[in-house]
């Protein structure tokens, strides 16, 4: 009687016969041949998945870019307003200060994940620059004058505060309602959705911020040439990205959304250069002179 070991060679021989005789043959194991999962007349086997291998499939999903939604109550819902490293935050102030022909910023630097914070601190810091700047200028065009007394006026900050987030959330709410409103009206009109509009706004005001602090130079020509490079360099990012969108528009209707932003871009530039950056005109107050030493009066008593 052949014992267990004795079989077990002659199996392996017997394998090993069949592989020199045909190298391409499939062989299958005696503990895959015992599993309930093999089916006959040459159906495709089924295999379950394991708990790992199924936590595996879910991540790759996530990576791939199919992010959970949640409900606007939720603090998820807010946060990914804010996934951003600062890699991203660079590259997408580099795209605000360095427009480019034929470089959508939305389909360039945002990639379909705007974010809140760049926009967020880019109008913060835009708002004490502009405020504190504008203090400075003050003080350095009238610190000849012996009448003037420097005073900090605050109220500059929460003027600045007012007008800049005002800009940045009113005027994309606005543009955004009448692309949306466009689009129902033309078919073949598109659009962006309200966070990249907001998006771009918020990092088109990138460039004012250094503009902001060399304002404090105390020379008109210098002021205004810094007021011409910076709107066309931050009027570009949003003429390049909403053209593309209202192109195919009618005509009058895709020039006048264009010109508008144009304007409304131009009238704040400007509006914060008159205000917060004013030139002081000394006007020269009166000097009484005595009157000429030979002139003497006299009196005549009757």
């Amino acid at each position: 009687m052949a014992s267990p070991n004795d079989l077990q060679f002659q199996e392996f021989e017997e394998a090993a016969e069949l592989l020199s005789a045909d190298p391409g043959a499939s062989t299958l194991s005696m503990s895959a041949s015992n599993t309930p999962n093999t089916a006959a007349g040459g159906e495709d086997v089924k295999l379950d998945l394991s708990e790992d291998e199924e936590g595996q499939e879910e991540s790759s999903e996530l990576l791939g870019g199919q992010k959970p939604t949640s409900g606007f109550w939720t603090f998820e819902y807010y946060q990914s307003f804010f996934n951003v490293d600062t890699v991203q935050v660079l590259d997408r102030v580099k795209g605000s200060v360095m427009p480019l022909p034929g470089r959508n910023f939305v389909k360039h630097h945002l990639r379909s994940n705007p974010d809140l914070y760049g926009p967020f601190w880019i109008c913060v810091t835009l708002v004490f620059s502009v405020a504190i700047s504008g203090n400075l200028s003050s003080f350095l065009s009238q610190m000849g004058d012996p009448a003037y007394h420097y005073r900090p006026q605050f109220h500059r900050v929460t003027i600045a505060a007012v007008v800049i987030f005002v800009y940045a959330w009113l005027v994309p709410i606005g543009l955004w309602g009448f692309l949306t409103w466009r689009q129902g009206t033309e078919r073949q009109v598109g659009g962006y959705s309200f966070l990249e509009t907001v998006c771009v706004y918020g990092y088109s005001l990138f460039i004012y911020i250094p503009t902001s602090v060399l304002w404090i130079i105390p020379f008109e020509w210098l002021r205004w040439t810094l007021i011409l490079v910076a709107m066309v360099i931050s009027g570009s990012v949003l003429v390049l990205t909403f053209w593309p969108v209202v192109r195919d528009d009618t005509k009058v209707m895709a020039v006048a959304t264009v010109a508008t932003i144009v304007v409304l871009h131009t009238l704040l530039a400007i509006g914060c250069k008159l205000y917060f950056f004013q030139t002081a005109i000394h006007v020269p107050s009166p000097v009484t002179t005595p009157p000429p030493a030979h002139i003497t009066l006299a009196t005549t008593a009757h």
